[in-house]
């Protein structure tokens, strides 16, 4: 309970931190980029630790199923909620009850700064299948708070 809240607290102040540095219309997006940036790294260094003794994955679905399963577990204490695929490379993970976003208030006027919550977990999720040799682009949104869907793409090397 306690890492739970302290992590929380941890991603609020380093938004807040990249918000001021980075104030501005134009500087939203690189707030955003900024995050996204720190997640990979982040992610990177986490699937690392979390995969030192799994064996090999037989494909991207068992990559997948890992990143739903384990990884979320490891870092936001519970599992997705939802895994869909087309079977063509995109796969749709849903929250129900997202962890970063349960201390927003659920109102309309809070949806415009979910962005800058969900770039630092888009980040993460991006870095963690990097360094799992999957090249992917993630994508997050929110229709109504605390759920949100990641979209991740892969891409073919």
């Amino acid at each position: 309970m306690a890492d739970e809240a302290l992590f929380q607290f941890l991603h609020n102040e380093v938004i807040q931190y990249v918000n001021t540095t980075e104030s501005g219309e134009t500087e939203n997006g690189r707030c955003v980029s900024k995050l996204e940036n720190m997640g990979f790294r982040v992610g990177q260094g986490l699937i690392e630790r979390f995969t030192k003794d799994t064996a090999r994955f037989k494909d991207e679905l068992d990559v997948m199923k890992f990143i739903c399963k384990d990884f979320w577990t490891c870092v936001f204490k519970k599992q997705i909620d939802n895994l869909r695929t087309n079977h063509q490379g995109i796969y749709v993970l849903q929250d129900n009850k997202f962890r970063l976003l349960t201390q927003l208030s659920a109102g309309k006027q809070y949806l415009e700064n979910a962005p800058k919550y969900l770039a630092f977990p888009c980040g993460l999720v991006r870095g963690a299948l990097s360094n799992l040799g999957v090249k992917s682009i993630v994508t997050a949104e929110v229709s109504v708070m605390p759920a949100c869907k990641f979209q991740v793409m892969i891409q073919k090397m």
